[in-house]
């Protein structure tokens, strides 16, 4: 008796001690992930030309939610953009299907060396926090990206984006971009922009996940009306799965 007395309070003691363990290493992981963890968005937006454009008015998609909001549009309204031009006007117009910036200004005159080799460059660029952890699976769905996405399709990723561990996937969609100006017929103007939304932390060592999203287009000569920008989106990039804990 007195045998399975002691063999039952070993096997007590041992349970005892490996939930103590694993609630400790919980606590650890957790502890180390909340601390650790940033989400951040990196966004620019360039306008390119080689020759002056006069009468200017761009929209420009801005990436936003599916209801118009994110950190990027907040900035937008606070006029809190780098390379906001000086004798340019930027302002938010909401189509109800998307969020845009308006950028008007009389003219864009380039400096006088500037060729098609050396185009003169317009770059906006935004680098804000996010309130919570960025959606990097599903932009398109759940979080923020340009819109609205048309024609999305599945295409193959890079070569540089299989590395990563997880499952990378990529796509092409178009964009409707809004340039109105006057322009020489030989002038070429490119209107790009980008959005990269990632997540960082660090538990035994760094790891990450991200995705990035782009939008480009090259028109030729003045412009007035409606174009289509090629989109590129890879998502679910990255090093690591984010563990999931109790709110």
């Amino acid at each position: 008796m007195d045998r399975i007395i002691r063999i039952t309070l070993g096997l007590i003691i041992v349970l005892l001690a490996v939930f103590v363990t694993s609630i400790s290493y919980t606590g650890f992981v957790e502890h180390a992930y909340r601390t650790s963890l940033s989400s951040t968005f990196q966004y620019n937006c360039t306008i390119t030309t080689d020759a002056v454009l006069s009468n200017v008015t761009f929209f420009i998609p801005v990436p936003a939610d599916p209801v118009g909001n994110s950190p990027i549009v907040a900035h937008y309204s606070s006029q809190e953009i780098k390379g906001h031009p000086a004798d340019g006007d930027i302002t938010l117009f909401d189509t109800g299907k998307a969020t845009m910036a308006k950028i008007t200004t009389a003219a864009i005159i380039p400096p006088e060396k500037t060729n098609a080799s050396h185009p003169f460059t317009i770059e906006l660029s935004i680098s804000t926090e996010s309130d919570g952890v960025i959606n990097t699976r599903s932009p398109v769905e759940e979080g923020v990206m340009f819109r609205p996405v048309r024609e999305l399709k599945n295409v193959s990723c890079p070569t540089e984006s299989t590395w990563n561990r997880g499952d990378p996937m990529c796509f092409a969609y178009v964009i409707p971009v809004y340039a109105d100006y006057q322009a020489p017929l030989n002038a070429s103007v490119s209107i790009t922009s980008s959005l990269r939304g990632r997540n960082n932390w660090k538990i035994f060592e760094p790891e990450f996940n991200e995705y990035q999203a782009g939008i480009g287009e090259r028109l030729s000569g003045g412009n007035h009306g409606w174009a289509d920008m090629k989109g590129t989106l890879e998502s679910n990039k990255g090093t690591g799965i984010m563990p999931v804990f109790p709110q």
